[in-house]
């Protein structure tokens, strides 16, 4: 039976295990004729990376996410086994 104090970093890990899971089955599915839609979806974020050259050390940030209908179904199965377990 579920209890009202879950932890935050299960639901965070159920979430981020949905989403790349979903992701890739999306892209694997993207292959196939008859599931060409799972992988359908928008990417965002940094197109080129932001540099920081600080003269001893140099860091560089850059961020991309694709999000598809495989992920987005991957995300909703991911929530609701969070609120099974």
């Amino acid at each position: 039976m579920a209890t009202k104090d879950k932890n935050i970093w299960i639901l965070m890990l159920f979430i981020l295990s949905g989403l790349v899971i979903g992701g890739l089955l999306g892209e694997l599915a993207g292959q196939v004729d008859f599931l060409w839609w799972l992988s359908y979806g928008q990417s965002f974020g940094l197109t080129t990376p932001v540099e920081l050259n600080l003269s001893i050390v140099q860091v560089t940030f850059g961020l991309m996410l694709k999000i598809n209908i495989a992920s987005i179904i991957g995300l909703i199965i991911a929530i609701l086994v969070y609120r099974k377990v």
